[in-house]
């Protein structure tokens, strides 16, 4: 063998090695192409299987459940029950709330919100809280306390329940109900922020109405007058009547500060049971004038002829013209209006203990309460 004809002996296996590399990347190029083709292929048929698989879309529409005792599901319980009422008469027209008491068409409200139709020809029309419109008529009214009693020709209306007012404390939540500026079922919030607060209110036809008020901070703006104030379970426990209003030294804003003002239920459903069953109501009376300049502290009987009622419970108590009243049945009065609040916060024919002074001198008697004429 003759090596400078062959070469060295390494030398034959350098095509192999050239050949081998040559195969080896077409290999790989073609596993890359495999690959690339593969994974095409492959996400061809899945693609091919999501278009030709049949899918169901499901829509979620989760209720919200809210319980009976939230404020909304009081409000849903109570506005049925909850009516606006507007009139019309030759002093004008008007607007206020109010709410079912008796399932046969009996509404309770604020005198104030059907005088003028009460004083002159006019219409009260009442707007359930479905839209229906029907007419009203006047049962009874009590300028004394602000009441009214209007009737509608309808049966089976929601009536709301009575709660107790005397079992209401301060800090309680509640709600107020009706229609203010007349945007009808207005629902606000609040607590009770004071009780037998003395609060007396001027009617359209120069009346004094005079209430033992449970105050609240709940929004309550002009219209929603006669409508309801309710505890946290729905039951009613004033009537929404009058409301604070800034003086002109505070801009005038006559809407809702905080500070609104409601007829204890109590004295509303013994008015109206009155008013339903007569058509007219009594308040107690002492016999008495009272002197309303007096700056107090008290209220003064007013000396003049007609300041003590001959025979009248003062009267038959031993009381005069000039004594001044401090104290009626454990409570401070501070001035007239509280007096009177006080004496039609009770019942004819309550015996009540009284503190009044005479000359400088303090004395105590009781007196029994009459009705009013």
């Amino acid at each position: 063998m003759n090596e400078s004809d062959h070469g060295p002996w390494w030398s034959a296996d350098k095509p192999v090695l050239k050949s081998l590399h040559i195969r080896l990347s077409h290999a790989i190029g073609l596993a890359i192409v495999a690959g690339i083709a593969g994974s095409l292929l492959a996400n061809f048929l899945n693609l091919e299987s999501i278009f030709h698989q049949k899918i169901n879309l499901v829509s979620v529409n989760k209720a919200i459940e809210r319980k009976p005792d939230s404020i909304a599901g009081i409000a849903q319980r109570v506005l049925p029950s909850v009516v606006s009422i507007s009139t019309k008469s030759r002093s004008g027209s008007g607007s206020g709330s109010g709410f079912i008491i008796n399932s046969t068409g009996y509404i309770l409200t604020n005198n104030h919100v059907v005088d003028s139709v009460a004083n002159s020809d006019g219409t009260i029309t009442v707007t359930l809280n479905d839209g229906q419109s029907i007419g009203a008529t006047i049962v009874g009214r009590d300028t004394a306390y602000d009441l009214a009693v209007i009737k509608v020709s309808a049966q089976n209306l929601p009536a709301l329940v009575f709660g107790d007012s005397d079992n209401i404390e301060v800090g309680d939540p509640v709600i107020a109900i009706g229609s203010p500026l007349g945007l009808s079922g207005t629902v606000t919030t609040g607590i009770i922020s004071a009780k037998n607060r003395a609060v007396s209110t001027g009617g359209n036809n120069g009346d004094s109405s005079f209430m033992n008020a449970l105050q609240t901070d709940a929004a309550i703006n002009p219209g929603n007058s006669g409508g309801p104030l309710v505890d946290m379970t729905g039951a009613v426990v004033g009537v929404n009547s009058a409301i604070a209003s800034l003086g002109a030294s505070y801009g005038s804003q006559a809407g809702s500060i905080g500070l609104g003002f409601a007829i204890p239920i109590n004295q509303a459903r013994k008015t109206a049971e009155q008013l339903i069953s007569t058509g007219k109501s009594v308040y107690p009376i002492m016999g008495i004038s009272i002197e309303m300049g007096f700056a107090g502290p008290g209220a003064k009987i007013a000396q003049v002829p007609s300041g003590l009622r001959l025979g009248g419970p003062a009267d038959k108590a031993g009381l005069k013209q000039g004594d001044v009243i401090t104290v009626f049945g454990g409570k401070k009065i501070a001035n007239a209006d509280q007096l009177i609040i006080a004496i039609r916060a009770k019942n004819v024919g309550d015996k009540v203990l009284i503190t009044y002074e005479r000359s400088g001198k303090t004395h105590q008697t009781s007196v029994v309460l009459v009705a009013g004429p």
